[in-house]
């Protein structure tokens, strides 16, 4: 039996656009141990932020098989993948993606409710008070400069104390110094609750805080898979 909590398996992605079909994931092909950190280096169009979509159940791969946990999740419905996300998974995007009309503390406490988690308000609040924004809890988006609007998204995603974390240049939007806060933050939580990262970044000083790293052009893994489980090559 595998040891891999997420396991990426020949996946193809084709998409039609309008002069034809358009190869987006050729033979992608990942596995990534419990309690990982790996980051996924790549040019802009690389594939890079696709791969992280389809691990996360929000892209479905033309043919190739997704795991995450044990659990398929080609063969899941919508709604199964929206509960498993839940429960499993903590996203973190380049935009941040909060709710304008919610304050920090009801953003963060947003996926423990949907998830219909006890004492979720009270959660959410342990978590900003982790990224250090427990004093910014009433605030709205737009009154969070665009670094603490990152930490809490850092703190949603971590709030429900998921096995994956998946970030998406969680540093893009912000300038050096900020992004290098949001950055220890990241990699604090991870360590204290041994949960396995995924990072997309196109920094390779960023990359280096991963424990592996590998790299995608034309949408190829050109760097192998260097787990034992499996090896991806053009």
């Amino acid at each position: 039996m595998s040891n891999s909590i997420i396991e990426l398996s020949d996946i193809h992605l084709n998409l039609v656009g309008g002069s034809g079909e358009v190869n987006i994931l050729r033979g992608v092909s990942l596995h990534v141990k419990e309690g990982e950190t790996v980051a996924i280096l790549g040019p802009s169009g690389s594939g890079k932020t696709t791969t992280l979509m389809v691990m996360a159940g929000l892209e479905r791969p033309t043919s190739g098989s997704v795991r995450i946990a044990g659990n398929d999740l080609c063969a899941m419905s919508e709604d199964n993948l929206a509960r498993f996300r839940r429960t499993h998974l903590g996203i973190v995007f380049q935009s941040f993606h909060l709710v304008p009309t919610m304050t920090a503390l009801e953003n963060t406490a947003l996926p423990l409710e949907f998830a219909h988690m006890p004492r979720a308000r009270e959660l959410a609040l342990e978590a900003l008070e982790a990224v250090g924004l427990a004093d910014r809890a009433r605030h709205y988006p737009a009154q969070l400069s665009g670094g603490e609007q990152q930490r809490v998204a850092l703190a949603r995603a971590f709030a429900a104390r998921p096995r994956v974390i998946l970030a998406d240049e969680p540093t893009g939007n912000l300038d050096s110094e900020t992004g290098t806060r949001v950055v220890e933050h990241l990699f604090s939580l991870q360590q204290q609750h041994g949960t396995t990262l995924v990072l997309i970044t196109h920094d390779k000083e960023l990359a280096l805080r991963c424990a592996r790293q590998v790299r995608m052009e034309d949408g190829r893994l050109v760097t192998p898979d260097t787990t034992g489980v499996a090896e991806n090559r053009p």
